[in-house]
């Protein structure tokens, strides 16, 4: 399974007594490929340092950086189709790999339920790790 996880969702996942930190169990079992740009893993490095403290954003980017199943990509396109344009780097990763979903809380993404084409599976975090 091919995935892109949008920040909101492994900000969530990161404490050990969070519902959500299953993510990183699934992960670390290699359930699924996470697929991450350039931009994505500023984007994490931003929040992450933010939210918890450098170190904990460096511990998890050098952990995504050396997982057999993170894969490093870059969007072919840029479909520009979410309201909020910081966003859109998600969704263009997502469509651009071909990956089976896009998991996130943020509702921004909805614009995708009503489009016939690109097709994109948006995937709340809860829901995805229902999959397991």
């Amino acid at each position: 399974m091919k995935i892109v996880v949008d920040t909101n969702c492994l900000r969530a996942s990161i404490p050990p007594q969070s519902k959500y930190y299953q993510l990183y169990l699934e992960f670390h079992a290699e359930k699924f490929d996470w697929y991450v740009s350039n931009e994505i893993l500023l984007e994490y490095e931003e929040i992450l340092t933010r939210t918890f403290s450098i170190r904990t954003a460096q511990t998890v980017l050098y952990q995504l950086s050396l997982a057999p199943n993170t894969v490093h990509a870059e969007p072919a396109f840029r479909w520009n189709l979410v309201a909020d344009p910081d966003d859109n780097k998600f969704s263009d990763l997502a469509i651009s790999c071909n990956c089976d979903y896009l998991v996130t809380n943020d509702r921004g993404f909805d614009v995708f339920k009503s489009l016939d084409f690109p097709k994109l599976k948006i995937i709340a975090l809860s829901a995805f790790l229902q999959l397991f």
